[in-house]
């Protein structure tokens, strides 16, 4: 364990990240007084801020100094670069004394190409925002590349939109199949809730009815139906979903209608075809890994033939935008692993992938159960990532977005690869937060995009049973937020 010292408290988030990102599996609290500390740490990180300069002085567990250090800083004077003083003196400190340094610097948060976005839209050349990202933020050469790269992406894909007029539009349907072992969406086991999920699609309609009309006076850009898997929906049920949404809202001009199949396991030719006669243009069949002992140990209660023959079916019905996500990280699962993935999946020939690296997030049974599982290898390094890069190249796909999460697996990064034409939309819009989603259903976000520094959200409820029963409660959060904000 790792101990933090702060005389304010102020930038623990970024300090408890940092080391974190440091010390993967390390656990790091955070005291504000000397007394407060009466176990034995591996380490202790003393942070001082005062008016003139921030001192960080490190201890071993025996209580000896290893290492001090100091920056001048105007601590109030702006915030923004004393938080980038303060991360840049501890990152220079610890990666001194580990010899070691973290591919994104000391960029700790989720949102990583929202810095070279900012500053293309500034007018700055990539070479100006390479040479700033590396002395201000540490970034490796590769990850500075890739960011920059992704940014240049996004920015011709959104090009056309109009943030302020035009929205988009999330559902969420917080069923699936089972639980996987990492998973801490907000999602339940659909056999528990199977005598119930009419009853969320009448919570759920109504709230549709309402949203429509708040945001009647705007333009539909995306519509993304995520979850959980939505296709856990029986096929009369995602008609009454799709039915619904059709009526309420204008889906003319939409760019790109997403629904998200995700598990192999939930998908039959019945909702297929359904997704069909509504028009959706892209879905996701989700197979995480193509190796069956693993499938088996996370609870991915399908098989590789199965996540094959789901995608066949799907090209054989005309679907010509599918998605299929890859996790590196799993537990137990090498390079050659994750290689023999990716072959199988190259191999049916998507029209892009999501790789995403291992996030343990607190509600996984990953974590409510770490002695259980504590046997486990995760493993995940630049090679691998690398690898991943170089066959989605081979396929001919490109990255074009890419988000972070904490407590990943190697401290490395999501990115969507895709063919030219085949990028999602959606993805980038919130990941980039230029533009308004409305989101809802159980555990859903609205995101209000009221300036480029200045988001509001409105949240629901995440207990299924809840929203149901709440349901006018998340309408009247809605109605506030909305009069409170605008839209």
């Amino acid at each position: 364990m790792i101990a933090v010292l702060l005389n304010k408290q102020d930038f623990e988030y970024d300090v408890h990240s940092l080391i974190r990102a440091f010390y993967p599996g390390v656990d790091v609290h955070i005291f504000y007084e000397e007394t407060q500390i009466t176990e034995i740490y591996e380490k202790k990180f003393v942070i001082l801020y005062e008016q003139d300069r921030i001192e960080i002085t490190i201890f071993n567990e025996d209580g000896q100094k290893t290492a001090q250090d100091q920056v001048e800083v105007m601590y109030y004077a702006d915030r923004k670069e004393t938080k980038n003083h303060l991360k840049q003196l501890l990152y220079r400190m610890i990666s001194q004394m580990k010899q070691e340094t973290l591919p994104w610097g000391t960029l700790t948060g989720i949102r990583p190409t929202k810095i070279p976005m900012a500053l293309l839209e500034q007018g700055k050349k990539n070479s100006e925002i390479a040479q700033y990202m590396r002395d201000t933020y540490y970034t490796s050469k590769e990850k500075t590349a890739l960011s920059i790269a992704i940014a240049n992406k996004e920015r011709h894909i959104l090009q056309d939109l109009d943030y302020q007029k035009g929205y988009s539009l999330y559902v969420g349907i917080p069923f699936c199949p089972s639980i996987c072992l990492y998973c801490s969406f907000s999602s339940s086991p659909i056999s528990v809730w199977k005598d119930k999920v009419d009853a969320y699609l009448d919570a759920l309609c109504k709230e549709i009815e309402y949203g429509a009309k708040e945001y009647a006076d705007r333009k539909l850009d995306t519509v993304y139906i995520g979850g959980g898997t939505p296709t856990t929906l029986m096929p009369d049920q995602m008609d009454r979903l799709l039915s619904k949404l059709e009526e309420c809202f204008d889906m003319e001009h939409i760019l790109e209608y997403t629904v998200e199949a995700g598990r192999p396991d939930s998908i039959t030719r019945e909702k297929l075809q359904v997704l069909k006669d509504h028009h959706v243009s892209r879905i996701s069949i989700n197979p995480q890994t193509m190796n069956q002992k693993t499938l088996d140990l996370i609870g991915r209660r399908h098989t590789v033939e199965e996540t094959k023959a789901a995608f066949f079916m799907a090209r054989e019905m005309g679907f010509d935008n599918i998605n299929m996500d890859l996790i590196v990280g799993l537990p137990g699962e090498e390079k050659e692993d994750i290689e023999q993935t990716l072959k199988e999946v190259i191999r049916l020939d998507p029209d892009s992938i999501t790789v995403h690296s291992l996030a343990v997030k607190r509600a996984a049974r990953l974590s409510m159960f770490k002695d259980q599982y504590k046997e486990m290898t995760f493993t995940n390094n630049m090679e691998i990532m690398n690898m991943t890069a170089q066959y989605a190249a081979d396929a001919g796909m490109f990255p074009y977005y890419l988000y972070r999460q904490k407590n990943m697996a190697g401290n490395f990064e999501n990115v969507g690869y895709a063919k030219e034409g085949k990028e999602g939309i959606y993805n980038i819009l919130i990941m980039e937060e230029v533009q308004s989603i409305l989101a809802l259903g159980a555990g859903a976000s609205t995101k209000m995009v009221l300036a480029s520094d200045q988001i509001e959200r409105i949240e629901n409820v995440k207990d299924i049973k809840n929203y149901i029963e709440r349901i006018d409660e998340m309408i009247e959060r809605k109605r506030q937020g909305f009069m409170k904000y605008g839209k």
